[in-house]
């Protein structure tokens, strides 16, 4: 049977986004993404953040670049993957990711309202 890997966000941009150009022409975008949840507790409001960290590929890392700054609330569609690596000290890495294929920005005002998603199948990405 298929699993379900789906993840939906909204949240605020932390940081402007950083994208590079790989050796292949390869647009990526990173951002982190803080989500939070308010709650009361013992009649106190409590809030806790959470950080997400957010890649985009190709188109959508464009798109990204032009239109996403930090502090903005975007709305995120995408599939969680995890992935290791050794650091210069060669000490062993892992994070996990929001591989993102849906960003929609937005905004207070209809006209600063932009929905995007990628025609690319993830799946078939070389990372």
């Amino acid at each position: 049977m298929a699993g379900v890997n789906k993840v939906i966000l909204i949240g605020n941009v932390g940081k402007d986004p950083e994208v590079k150009v790989l050796e292949n022409g390869v647009r990526v975008a990173n951002f982190p993404l803080a989500t939070t949840e308010i709650y009361k507790k013992d009649g106190n409001r409590l809030e806790q953040t959470e950080w997400h960290n957010i890649v985009l590929w190709r188109g959508l890392a464009e798109v990204t670049e032009k239109i996403v700054k930090k502090g903005a609330t975007v709305y995120i569609e995408g599939k969680l993957r995890s992935r290791t690596w050794e650091d210069k000290d060669k000490v062993k890495r892992y994070s996990v990711e929001v591989v993102a294929d849906t960003l929609t920005l937005l905004a207070g005002r209809r006209d600063d309202f932009h929905h995007h998603s990628s025609e690319d199948d993830f799946g078939n990405v070389d990372y």
